[in-house]
């Protein structure tokens, strides 16, 4: 790919260029799997480290209670992990309706009955017992270490720390392991997590086996029962995460892959399947056709994507039937270029998130993303361990249909990684988190590459906007305000949003320039994060 290498917009990062390189929301993570690359590990080893570390360096977004999907190359194929978490053996519809009332329609926001078993650290163990080259224990020293020794915080972090506290601070372990001054933290001032620092000392001695089992999963056990919930050290026992076949759809020449449903990267493919249908390049690259024609696409996948995806197994069409060629072709008969419309499902005809990416100089990339979901997630802290839970549980619905809750069974997810191939070889590995910002940030920023040539921190760098709901959008305050004023007169209803982090998503971009022995790579962090690439 012949990029362009200037970069129009406002930033502070530049696009760097290495032979082994890993890019993080986080300088620290970034250092930590960097660590691992110089100590002879692989990619795998780095993407390890770096997403221990981001738990304790980020845990605004993510946590040793988390749940994690990545999409890996290992030099030959493409491989897709799904660790995301089951509903404890006890919940159902009438478990939840007895506890919270017959009116309630989805399991609880914060507390202990909104955490479904992590699948965070068992990924992490699947992913070095299959493709690591470093004992498993050397991956957690850099994450021990900052947790005990602590860190200094960083200005975003500590933004979304504070915002969240008023919410959280009365959720059972919070306050004692978030707020050391009976307050969030200050930007530069140290945070020690010495809890997490127990517990990721007990995962590296035992290979995760002390949390799905063994005395993690105990005291957490203990922990939710104390506090109302009915999770288990058999739940946590019974959970295996899972290798699946990444789904991949054509694009411009090249493939871009998601991780299949129960996750949401469905709704990329399906966007980029209906933007093939159209002359991207032929628009002006920030003007409002371009933004338009995007916006609807996806407007069209997530009709799609909300209706029909959910456990594989709850799902009443295939993938494969929801990205038909000819579905897809009849899908983008409906936009209209003049006008903004509220889009319903079609028939498909039947038959608070971290993300990291790593590559090394042998081929090996990594795309990985794990999340508490909603910032903090469920609040709840497990005090002897350090365990911040994720509240993925509340994406279950009470209701009849494909996402309703059952025992064992995985929730619709947001968080999704993405990587692009061509002719079967690798291109790039990449993500950009933010609950449903997420395939819209895959679909942007992968069109402004290959239909516009943007290298990808500029691509990166650039404005977005996000589909909400109905015809509403917002926008990034830096977008084109004729473009903003164009897309208002076609009846998109538009808030323009100041805060970038909250609404608009982050990236990390690993692209291979060619061989990684020569000439490397070439990366990028989102300036909208704390993040950083770095790379020898």
């Amino acid at each position: 790919m012949n990029f362009n290498f200037h970069n129009p917009y406002p930033t502070t990062r530049l696009p760097v260029f290495a032979r082994n390189v890993v890019s993080t929301s986080h300088p620290l993570a970034a250092q930590a799997g960097l660590r691992m690359l110089w100590k002879g590990g692989n990619a795998v080893d780095a993407a390890i480290a770096a997403a221990a570390a981001m738990t304790i360096c980020e845990p605004v977004s993510n946590g040793l209670g988390s749940d994690a999907f990545a999409i890996l190359w290992d030099g030959k194929e493409l491989h897709g992990l799904n660790a995301s978490g089951r509903a404890p053996s006890t919940w159902t519809p009438d478990y939840f309706k007895r506890k919270y009332g017959d009116g309630v329609t989805t399991p609880p926001k914060r507390g202990v009955d909104s955490v479904s078993v992590p699948g965070a650290v068992a990924g992490w163990v699947a992913m070095s017992e299959r493709f690591g080259k470093l004992p498993f224990a050397d991956l957690m020293e850099p994450a021990i270490e900052i947790a005990e020794r602590g860190y200094l915080l960083p200005v975003v972090v500590q933004q979304k720390w504070a915002a969240a506290t008023p919410e959280l601070r009365s959720q059972p372990g919070f306050a004692q392991a978030f707020l050391p001054w009976g307050r969030a933290p200050e930007v530069g001032e140290l945070f020690q997590f010495k809890a997490a620092a127990r517990g990721l000392r007990s995962i590296a001695q035992s290979k995760g086996a002390a949390y799905y089992g063994g005395e993690i999963a105990q005291a957490i056990e203990k922990f939710a029962a104390e506090n109302g919930g009915s999770i288990t050290a058999k739940d946590f026992a019974a959970y295996r995460p899972e290798w699946v076949q990444p789904l991949g759809k054509n694009y411009r020449g090249h493939t871009l892959h998601e991780i299949p449903p129960n996750g949401q990267g469905i709704a990329a493919l399906i966007a980029l399947g209906i933007l093939e249908k159209f002359d991207m390049a032929g628009m002006p690259v920030d003007g409002a056709d371009s933004q338009h024609v995007q916006i609807e696409a996806m407007k069209l996948a997530f009709a799609d994507v909300y209706k029909y995806v959910a456990e594989p197994a709850s799902m009443e069409v295939t993938a494969e039937q929801m990205l038909d060629d000819d579905y897809l072709a009849s899908r983008a008969k409906l936009i209209d270029m003049k006008r903004a419309q509220d889009f319903g499902a079609g028939n498909p005809v039947k038959g608070g998130t971290i993300y990291l990416t790593t590559a090394d100089e042998s081929g090996m990339m990594v795309s990985f993303i794990q999340s508490n979901y909603m910032g903090f997630g469920s609040g709840c802290v497990e005090p002897q361990f350090g365990i911040s839970l994720q509240n993925r549980g509340h994406a279950f619905s009470l209701q009849p249909g494909p996402n309703q809750v059952a025992p064992g069974k995985r929730p619709f997810h947001t968080i999704i990684p993405a990587f692009l191939t061509k002719d079967g070889q690798p291109v790039m590995s990449y993500g950009v988190m933010g609950a449903n910002m997420q395939p819209q940030g895959h679909m942007q920023t992968l069109v402004r590459m290959l239909d516009y040539k943007q290298n990808p921190q500029a691509a990166c760098d650039a404005p977005r906007w996000r589909y909400n709901a109905g015809l509403e959008i917002n926008v990034e305050q830096q977008m084109d305000k004729t473009t903003v004023q164009a897309l208002s007169e076609r009846g998109h209803r538009v808030e323009v949003i100041n805060d970038n982090y909250q609404d608009f998503g982050a990236g990390q971009f690993i692209w291979r320039a060619g061989d990684p022995q020569r000439e490397g790579y070439i990366a990028a962090s989102d300036s909208r994060r704390d993040g950083q690439v770095a790379g020898f």
